[in-house]
């Protein structure tokens, strides 16, 4: 998996990470933003929460959307504070899946994403569908 990390002035503005449709990719992938994170200087239990929301929405991507995907961290403002944007792009919702038997198994995704966030929503354009969280960084 190819990365991009540009800096401005000592501050990391984004990181940029194409992710491989597979079982494996949502494990790969919260162990790059841990490494992204700990390289921008966030506290642990920011870390925690966003490397929570980064494999929730990757997990609903890979499972309900059609490949590729693509996860984005970056830096927004949020009523005047800084906070840290976790995005994942996948180009659409594929075919519903058979449901699985046992209703506890699946469904908390959004409710963690939207319960860690101090806000989430979706972007729906023409490259496909955007679900982003913002987390206060400080």
């Amino acid at each position: 998996m190819a990365a991009q990390l540009k800096s401005v002035a000592h501050e990391a503005v984004d990181h940029v990470s194409p992710v491989p449709h597979s079982p494996r990719a949502v494990s790969v992938v919260r162990g790059r933003v841990r490494a992204v994170l700990a390289e921008w200087g966030l506290p642990p239990d920011v870390t925690m929460d966003a490397v929570l929301v980064a494999s929730e929405l990757l997990t609903n991507a890979l499972v309900h959307a059609l490949p590729p995907a693509t996860l984005r961290l970056s830096w927004v403002r949020v009523d005047e504070r800084r906070a840290l944007r976790v995005e994942v792009t996948d180009t659409g919702r594929a075919l519903p899946a058979r449901q699985s038997a046992d209703p506890d198994e699946h469904g908390r995704g959004i409710a963690i994403v939207t319960a860690l966030s101090a806000r989430c929503g979706i972007h729906v354009h023409t490259g496909g569908i955007t679900h982003w969280a913002d987390l206060f960084a400080a």
